[in-house]
This record gives C-alpha cells, structure tokens and sequence, in this order.
C-alpha cells in the first residue's frame, strides 16, 4: 500500500495562496462581468482588482521562497511562476505539484 506524502509547511502555504489567487481570480472575472457585460456595478473589479493584485504578487514571492525551501527544479519554480498570469490556472498547478510530490519534503 502506497500512502501519499504529508505536505510540508512550505507546501501548506503554497496550497493556500494558490487557492487566494484562483479565488480572486474568479471574483475579478466575475466583477468585469458585472462592469463590462451587465453593466451593473464596477464594484466588484474595485475590490477584486485590488485584492487579486495582492494575492497574485504574494503568490510570486511565495513561488520563489517555496521553490527554495523545497527544491524544485527550474521548470518547476518558472511553471508555477507562469501559471499565475491566465486565469484559474494556480489551482490546478498546485493539485498537480501535490500528486508529483513538489510540496512535501522528500
């Protein structure tokens, strides 16, 4: 019987702030719908705009301080620092680097 490994710390929080990222990300598409679309408010690029751009510039440093403490390779480290600029694309990079085992000391 295989059993996964346990995430480490730093692959805890890389868990987490890609999940804020894909989050806000979804809530910032949602508000340019409502701007740009609907045209029903702009509230919601106000606050999501704002937030994602937090989110999306602590993802990229939380990228490099992870990839440091846990190793990984190049491709790895520019990946996920790429998969910060389409949309939603954090969430399924972090699954995935979960099942390759990038996010648990080895």
């Amino acid at each position: 019987m295989t059993t996964k490994p346990l995430l480490a710390p730093s692959g805890k929080l890389f868990v987490a702030i890609a999940l804020i990222e894909a989050l806000t990300w979804t809530g910032l598409l949602v508000g340019m719908y409502l701007k740009y679309v609907s045209g029903t408010t702009d509230l919601g690029v106000w606050l999501f705009g704002r937030l994602h751009g937090a989110a999306f510039l602590a993802y990229v440093v939380i990228c490099f301080i992870v990839g440091s403490r846990l190793r990984w390779p190049m491709w790895a480290l520019l990946l996920a620092v790429l998969a910060a600029i389409p949309p939603l694309v954090t969430w399924p990079l972090e699954l995935w680097y979960r099942h390759r085992g990038l996010l648990s000391n080895r």
